[in-house]
């Protein structure tokens, strides 16, 4: 059983003893948390009154415990005097655009990302339907360490009212976005595979993909049971058969979503993968391409970010645009918050995550397949061969395991002196840049580890840069005294 609460909420397997796993105890204590943090704020601010009620919108994935789950948080936060706005089954995204639209404070998303289904999670959300930021994630998990919330007495409960029209609303606005072109796409008449493992993106993906003009869709796990056809990460190993449906069918190319429906992955008509880290490089290049000669005149129209881990490609392409890159520490809100910072017309993560801060300040795959499938039609050629025309990295992830004794703080300090003679960035980790290649170390948050990824134009030496840090930081560990 396992419990990691963070500052974006609470994840968890399913079952065990109330603190070991997601039991029904820990998810009223952190629903009742979240609210009266909103509650609390909202008062203080003197933006409601003791009487009024705040609203909080909430939605889930299809996993197996995610009705179970929803029941409870619907039930404590009516129990806390807030009304609910129930969507059902939804995605992040969607729930991301549901917070504004209903004007609510608030938002809960009930999904474990890309977590095998013994898991779950509360994703928190803020008015503006953007993850909380990290000071107030920390006042959320001390509201709900002290346990000093209050219910609502009988007279001020709060309601719940159903809307199941945010998948349209969500569809609309992207095709409502200028640089969505449904015509071009119609007309190249993609025949299109997509793998939704078997959740929400199997009710929202085929809707999207025949809103844009799409008619040939071979479906591959698209019922929203929960039931988990494979891993739900998707990465190259657990994509095996939507590849070879690709190959089988003659498809133009393969789309594969997890379970939330916040990332995207594609596959190439030869069953080859796009390559997760190119997804937002190649919807970031349309953008960019995109721009109107007016616009792209002005520098900060046409700025990029993405986090340290990401790979450079997507400097190399904003660079190529005479437009601005930034790096910011891992993590959707810390993405979000540079994006605004620099004014980025595009962002997000390399793990196959897209932000459009015209549509909302969230990864979202929907709006990355239609930015894909636009960019792909106006391409007028196939899938390979649009990769083919971006700059090639390799990515080695690899980590090393350490004692509790060990300071992991000064290891990483030993390897930024060890390499203060390169580019060195200390935001998020240690990154070190390396003419085209960089390695970055980041502790973890929940054990005794150094994740450690490097990135080169060649496998082999992003697995050397690797196996020459962590022998660094083996000899740093010497110095200490301390057995790994």
């Amino acid at each position: 059983m396992a419990l990691i609460k963070s500052i974006s909420g609470i994840r968890g397997t399913i079952g065990g003893q109330p603190g070991e796993g997601l039991s029904p105890l820990d998810i009223v204590k952190f629903t009742s948390a979240f609210s009266y943090w909103i509650i609390t704020k909202l008062t203080k601010e003197g933006k409601i009154s003791k009487k009024e009620k705040i609203k909080i919108v909430v939605g889930r994935d299809a996993r197996i415990s995610g009705e179970m789950v929803n029941n409870l948080v619907i039930g404590t936060l009516q129990g806390m005097g807030v009304d609910v706005v129930d969507i059902g089954l939804s995605t992040t995204p969607t729930v991301e655009i549901a917070v504004p639209e209903e004007k609510a404070n608030g938002g809960i998303i009930i999904t474990a990302s890309h977590n095998p289904k013994q898991w779950n999670a509360l994703k928190l959300l803020n008015e503006k339907g953007e993850f909380i930021s990290e000071k107030d994630g920390i006042e959320v998990l001390k509201i709900a360490e002290d346990e000093v919330y209050t219910f609502a007495d009988v007279n001020s409960l709060g309601k719940v009212t159903s809307n199941d029209t945010y998948f349209k609303i969500h569809i609309d606005k992207i095709l409502a976005l200028p640089l969505i072109d449904k015509k071009a796409i119609k007309a190249a008449n993609f025949k299109v595979v997509i793998d939704c493992v078997n959740s929400t993106g199997g009710i929202v993906v085929p809707q999207l993909l025949q809103a844009l003009g799409v008619e040939n869709i071979v479906k591959l796990y698209c019922d929203p049971t929960g039931e988990f056809p494979h891993n739900p990460e998707p990465l190259p190993e657990n994509l095996r058969d939507i590849s070879k449906m690709v190959d089988k069918e003659k498809a133009n190319l393969g789309i594969v979503v997890d379970p939330d429906v916040d990332r995207l992955a594609i596959v190439c008509e030869d069953g080859e993968m796009f390559g997760e880290e190119y997804t937002l490089v190649a919807c970031a290049d349309y953008v960019l391409k995109s721009r109107t000669p007016a616009e792209k005149v002005e520098n900060k129209k046409c700025n990029t970010v993405s986090n340290l881990s990401s790979t450079r490609a997507l400097r190399d392409i904003t660079e190529k645009q005479n437009g601005t890159y930034s790096a910011s520490a891992v993590g959707e809100v810390n993405v979000v918050t540079m994006m605004k910072e620099t004014n980025a017309i595009i962002g997000g993560e390399g793990n196959g995550g897209v932000i459009l801060p015209e549509l909302h300040y969230g990864r979202d795959a929907l709006v990355g397949i239609a930015l894909f499938l636009s960019h792909l039609a106006k391409y007028k050629n196939t899938c390979s061969m649009l990769r083919s025309t971006y700059p090639t990295y390799h990515i080695s992830k690899n980590k090393i395991e350490l004692t509790n004794e060990i300071d992991v703080d000064k290891i990483l300090e030993g390897i930024k002196k060890k390499y203060k003679k390169q580019p060195v960035n200390t935001i998020d980790g240690v990154k070190i840049e390396f003419d085209l290649s960089w390695v970055h170390l980041r502790r973890s948050n929940t054990e005794p580890i150094i994740r450690i990824y490097s990135e080169s134009d060649s496998i082999a030496t992003s697995d050397n840069l690797a196996r020459k840090i962590m022998d660094d930081i083996r000899e740093l560990i010497k110095i200490q005294q301390i057995p790994v």
